[in-house]
């Protein structure tokens, strides 16, 4: 199969889901520059997490029939990497931004974050992959990523509005590392195949918590009523 054709497969699930947000967005977008740099910060914060997945299984932490390690590998290795990595981004470059001035912005911002890192891994995985991992990772991986910049985003925009910081930024890293480490984990493990099927219950349930965040975050935004008054 073409290459062109593979990375617009690898690339179109990633589009679609920066359009959804960006449309669920209503009441003050955010400057383009700010989702474009972003985003790219996003695809640049896979190299360190690479770095970290590669040290840890060069020391012998990584998937084997040891459940254990399995779990460790999963939850402090690669959830604990990949969201960090994205963290940084949110927390470093975004959060203190005059331009994140809403709760959902957030939300926004981690996902596009996000959405960089996601761009990046899908293109890898699919290009040595082929056909079948574009679409199963279409349905899967991708909006994985998604949910769990949802659920970070989330306790972002609570920590940027309220007088608990510490607090919430603290939840929005510790939740998002324990979903997809559980993500993970269901896939890796090597001793109940059957096992492999909770991965899908951890996605479905990451992305109706999402949409529960996403609504619940948008009704507090603050311009919601002057959007209101000027219709």
């Amino acid at each position: 199969m073409s290459v062109w054709i593979l990375l617009w497969l690898a690339s179109a699930p990633v589009l679609a889901i920066l359009v959804f947000i960006y449309v669920k967005d209503k009441y003050e977008k955010e400057p383009f520059h700010l989702l474009l740099f972003s985003f790219l910060l996003g695809a640049t914060s896979i190299i360190p997490a690479v770095i970290m997945e590669l040290a840890a299984q060069k020391a012998g932490i990584t998937v084997t029939t040891d459940i254990r390690m399995t779990m460790v590998y999963s939850f402090l290795v690669v959830g604990l990497s990949e969201e960090l990595s994205k963290f940084i981004v949110l927390r470093f470059y975004i959060f203190p931004k005059n331009d994140f001035n809403e709760p959902f912005d957030g939300i926004v911002y981690a996902v596009v974050i996000s959405m960089g890192f996601a761009m990046v891994e899908n293109i890898m995985y699919v290009l040595q992959g082929g056909l079948h991992v574009a679409l199963i990772r279409m349905f899967t991986a991708v909006p994985a990523h998604a949910a769990f910049g949802v659920l970070m985003g989330y306790f972002a925009g609570k920590a940027k509005f309220s007088g608990f910081k510490g607090f919430y930024l603290t939840l929005g890293i510790i939740v998002a590392i324990i979903v997809h480490g559980a993500y993970d984990f269901f896939i890796f493990q090597l001793n109940y195949p059957y096992l492999k099927m909770a991965t899908v219950l951890v996605l479905v349930a990451g992305i109706i918590v999402s949409f529960i965040a996403i609504r619940v975050s948008r009704k507090s935004s603050p311009f919601k009523d002057r959007q209101v008054s000027e219709s």
